[in-house]
């Protein structure tokens, strides 16, 4: 079939893997498209947090003094076990600063290190308490000209729309409890008033990722196409694939390879329904809603492998009625306790979301046949955490939306007893539930799961509280239920490739011409996260080596 168009490399999706692998092959002397399904750019990753987790890279060696590269290829081995390819982890440890340092080089991306983010498992070989994530500084959207229009907002509105990075969620979440929180609020403040008095556009988080990488793709004469979707891809003569097909039937050939980079199956209902356990589902996923699995399923077409289809990046949430709500910060702090419906609690509170969320599926892969063993689970706290903390972005003593309790989200009880049976839950289990935990916080030692052991369960936690950070009693009325759910950030699981991010056959070889980076692809962190930005860090990494792959394969 001739095709409508001809391009060196084709590259499908714009999130962080897609514009990483742009930007690359076409600073390498090649010619590229960039096409993508949703009217809008930048994909679940403008929807993040916007952390990057690439150990040893040039600002966290700058900033945070030295990282071991050898400790950190022992902690993510450590981590993925005997899942992932060991040769994919090596690449990844040892190509991630160069990567990381092209990519600034190329985009005006600037990058700040998240201040004592531990990793997620710290305690692992190699873990580093004080952190590897980096995160984007505040990013000036003006100079995105009309492209802004179409970039993918964040997942969900900051309160009062303020203008945040990653390191003020520890400090807000906890509001006055430490000098640190005014602190950071007066500044938090102080920088989204001032842009606004200098005509200044700023964003955050993910935005302020996705938007340099955007001037990168320009700069380097990239042509981007919005709106147009993969249907399939091309095959050559020689098996090889040589294009793609878009939804509308256009063809685009592609002379060196095609980079599959259009993200996971977050909002595919049939493929959840096969691969994921209830009550996960596309309606409780945090993924840009154009990640429906086209090239999963146009990778699979083709004969490539698949691997994690069955576990995604967890993230436990409260279902508000305008969508599931991340729960990060919540979860961690003292007075509140997670329990399963039969009243009892089930895992250390503060564990990382994605080890949290497979506790909540009682497996450790949160997925499987049966039913999910600790679902549905709920948070509760009593009116001492609401007049002390952040709760799913409302500051501490103000009232909580009557909305919320409408929907059944959240409940409000004056006793453990009334609040118990207006969840279903066991009033005799709940109470002993509490009194047991009410024991650990006054002792200071969680005899049960070990909460506020990690360095990790720290960071969220509420350091002024003794004598543990993230122990308290929940004695005061009312009392509150949050029902949390299994969301997401994405799935997890997608194409299997190689250390040069190649689409592999069931049989080891290699598709000729086709690479995968980001969800599309099965994550090279296995069933585990290694820290803030693991999904970023490799989306980055691996449309850095596809593209390298590409530009030498001339």
């Amino acid at each position: 079939m001739e095709s409508n168009y001809q391009f060196d490399v084709v590259v499908v999706g714009s999130g962080a893997a897609g514009m990483t692998a742009a930007i690359t092959a076409a600073r390498g002397g090649l010619e590229v498209v960039l096409v993508e399904k949703s009217e809008r750019w930048g994909g679940s990753t403008a929807r993040s947090g916007g952390g990057i987790w690439i150990p040893g890279n040039d600002d966290l060696l700058g900033h945070a003094g030295a990282d071991d590269i050898e400790d950190a290829r022992r902690y993510l081995h450590a981590l993925a076990d005997d899942v992932v390819d060991p040769l994919r982890i090596d690449t990844y440890i040892d190509r991630g600063p160069e990567a990381l340092r092209a990519l600034c080089s190329w985009t005006p991306l600037k990058l700040m290190w998240v201040d004592g983010y531990s990793d997620y498992l710290p305690e692992l070989p190699g873990g580093r308490a004080a952190g590897r994530s980096v995160e984007p500084k505040p990013f000036d959207t003006r100079v995105l000209g009309a492209d802004y229009e179409t970039m993918e907002p964040f997942y969900t509105k900051t309160p009062l729309n303020v203008v945040v990075a990653q390191g003020d969620y520890k400090w807000l979440s906890t509001g006055t409890r430490h000098w640190r929180g005014p602190v950071r609020m007066t500044k938090v403040a102080a920088r989204t008033v001032l842009a606004r008095l200098r005509g200044k556009r700023l964003v955050g988080l993910g935005g302020a990722l996705v938007g340099p990488l955007m001037i990168g793709v320009r700069a380097a004469g990239v042509q981007v196409r919005l709106g147009e979707g993969l249907r399939e891809l091309l095959i050559g003569d020689g098996g090889e694939v040589a294009g793609v097909v878009l939804e509308s039937g256009e063809q685009i050939a592609a002379r060196r390879g095609v980079v599959l980079a259009s993200g996971g199956f977050d909002h595919n209902a049939a493929m959840r329904a096969h691969y994921h356990r209830k009550p996960a589902s596309a309606d409780l996923s945090l993924g840009a809603t154009a990640n429906t699995g086209d090239g999963i399923n146009a990778a699979l077409e083709v004969g490539a492998a698949l691997d994690l289809m069955d576990d995604a990046w967890w993230a436990p949430s409260i279902p508000l009625p305008n969508g599931p709500w991340f729960a990060l910060a919540e979860r961690s702090l003292p007075r509140s306790i997670l329990v399963n419906s039969r009243g009892v609690r089930f895992m250390n509170e503060s564990l990382p979301y994605v080890e949290a969320t497979h506790a909540m599926f009682g497996g450790p892969h949160g997925s499987g046949d049966g039913p999910a063993k600790n679902l549905p689970a709920w948070m509760i706290f009593d009116q001492g955490y609401r007049d002390r903390y952040v709760f799913a972005g409302r500051p501490a003593k103000t009232p909580l939306p009557q909305k919320w309790f409408d929907s059944g989200a959240l409940v409000r009880a004056d006793s453990i007893p009334a609040l118990a049976d207006r969840i279903g839950l066991p009033a005799g289990e709940l109470e002993a539930t509490i009194a047991r935990f009410n024991g650990f916080a006054r002792d200071g030692v969680d005899r049960d799961f070990g909460r506020g052991e990690s360095a990790y369960d720290h960071y969220y936690g509420d350091i002024t509280n003794k004598p543990n950070p993230g122990l308290g009693e929940i004695v005061k009325p009312p009392f509150y239920a949050a029902e949390i759910v299994p969301a997401d950030l994405g799935t997890k699981g997608g194409v299997l490739t190689d250390e040069r991010a190649r689409v592999l056959r069931d049989d080891g070889t290699v598709i000729d011409r086709l690479y995968a980076a980001g969800n599309v692809s099965a994550a090279v962190m296995g069933h585990t996260y290694a820290g803030p930005g693991a999904t970023i860090g490799p989306a980055i990494v691996f449309g850095y080596v596809a593209a390298c792959d590409l530009v030498g394969a001339g």
